[in-house]
């Protein structure tokens, strides 16, 4: 396929299956975060948006070390698990899930809050007085018309997953086979003797990938405007 070899074909699956499984369970968390900035007014609101946003504002490898930290697995929650249920999350691609996952989270929660917030709250009103309980009217009016911001967010959620590496290499490491992402791979070529062809290849292969989510997202969304109004 192109001249890829089967390492360079790996980590381009072991990226897709990260950021796809970082999205999934991504996805309720970074909503209802949305939900509660948009929505509710409480104490602490502007120290809970401060942290949701935290990182994007300091380095990758903070996040990697403090997850090290808490799920590692003399961790605070990482002992508990691989004690108890014998889970281990360091060095694996599940850990690196985490890693982008985290690193990745406000560039969901963002969009969605964004497109919460243009909301009309008297269209869940109304469909309250028709009948409808508060859950059903946000799941039936609601989440079509922040659609938009969803899929927005969910694809710079993928696109920004795709390239993590400093929380990824600190935390999952940077093995083949198994945490070697794309960007892992490209920085492996990158230290080794005779890799620039290796290197040139990842950097295409990234470049294409990045390209196709921010396209995908600024298509998916225009559709969505346009079926919301009715076309």
């Amino acid at each position: 396929m192109l001249g890829f070899s089967a390492l360079e074909l790996e980590a381009l699956q072991i990226s897709l299956k990260v950021s796809l499984w970082s999205v999934t369970w991504s996805f309720p968390f970074a909503l209802g975060a949305a939900w509660l900035l948009a929505r509710k007014d409480f104490r602490g609101k502007a120290i809970f948006n401060a942290i949701i946003h935290v990182p994007l504002v300091v380095p990758p490898v903070v996040i990697g070390y403090l997850l090290l930290v808490l799920l590692g697995r003399q961790g605070v929650v990482g002992g508990w698990l691989h004690n108890w249920f014998d889970i281990g999350l360091v060095f694996t691609w599940q850990g690196a899930a985490i890693a982008a996952s985290v690193v990745a989270f406000p560039l969901f929660v963002r969009p969605i809050r964004q497109a919460l917030e243009g909301v009309d709250p008297q269209l869940e009103e109304a469909a309250v007085t028709l009948g409808a309980d508060q859950r059903q009217a946000f799941f039936a009016v609601t989440l079509p018309i922040v659609m938009p911001g969803i899929i927005t967010g969910a694809l710079l959620f993928f696109a920004r997953a795709l390239g993590e590496f400093g929380a990824t290499i600190t935390f999952a490491a940077n093995i083949p086979g198994e945490t070697q992402t794309l960007p892992l791979a490209l920085y492996t070529a990158t230290q080794t003797p005779g890799g620039d062809s290796i290197a040139m290849r990842l950097v295409l292969l990234s470049l294409l990938l990045a390209v196709a989510a921010l396209v995908a997202s600024e298509w998916l969304s225009r559709r969505s405007h346009f079926r919301l109004r009715g076309g």
